[in-house]
């Protein structure tokens, strides 16, 4: 099926998706789903069907997060998104009749949105790789300040960062900024020239919206 009523922004991270899905959905009157929104819907997922959603809410010990190695990070975001995208399609196809604006942070990858979203309802956002990786811990979200106190809290903080940052690069690679780059949707490239503003118009018209 078709999502007539969603706009979709997905890509990397440190692009600002989040920002602009909140602003649109504060200016359309919309639904606003951002990052990891399925928590809303399905607090508690069945275990046996999202094992990789499962993972954090059962951890006793958050430093085990924070200690994997970048091969089983990397299966670990694989997992969680593709159990995301099969949350995310059932919350939609309920949303979508209120016939609202949804403004959607999105996991679903590119090949399932080119047949689920309606056309002209789809950005990507994008940063440079590096910037995702060197940059992660100077959001003040709270849950990056978390696993930066727990990487402060380890044996050796400077291993455990470098640990961390390996994990990351794995999941921001120029390959994948590429797949993203040439996927056939619109693309807006992160620019700290421009303002909030300039930013959130860019996209209004990207959508049709302006």
């Amino acid at each position: 099926m078709r999502f007539r009523n969603a706009y979709f922004i997905t890509g990397t991270a440190y692009a600002g998706k989040s920002t602009m899905i909140n602003l649109l959905a504060a200016k359309y009157d919309g639904i606003l789903c951002e990052e990891n929104y399925h928590d809303r819907f399905f607090p508690a997922p069945d275990k046996q069907e999202y094992p990789n959603l499962q993972y954090t809410r059962e951890l006793t010990d958050w430093h085990d997060f924070i200690r994997r190695t970048p091969d089983e990070y990397e299966s670990w975001i694989s997992g969680t998104s593709k159990e995301c995208e099969r949350l995310e399609l059932q919350i939609l196809e309920e949303l979508d009749r209120q016939d609202k604006p949804i403004f959607v942070d999105t996991n679903i990858s590119v090949e399932t949105l080119k047949t689920a979203a309606a056309p002209g309802h789809v950005l990507i956002m994008l940063t440079d790789p590096q910037i995702s990786v060197n940059r992660f811990f100077e959001r003040p979200d709270r849950e990056k300040q978390f696993l930066y106190r727990l990487i402060l809290d380890e044996p050796d903080p400077e291993a455990a960062l470098e640990n961390f940052r390996q994990c990351l690069m794995r999941i921001n690679t120029p390959e994948k900024y590429d797949s993203f780059l040439h996927c056939g949707f619109p693309v807006l490239i992160r620019d700290d020239a421009r303002t909030v503003e300039q930013t959130l118009a860019l996209i209004e018209q990207a959508f049709g919206l302006a």
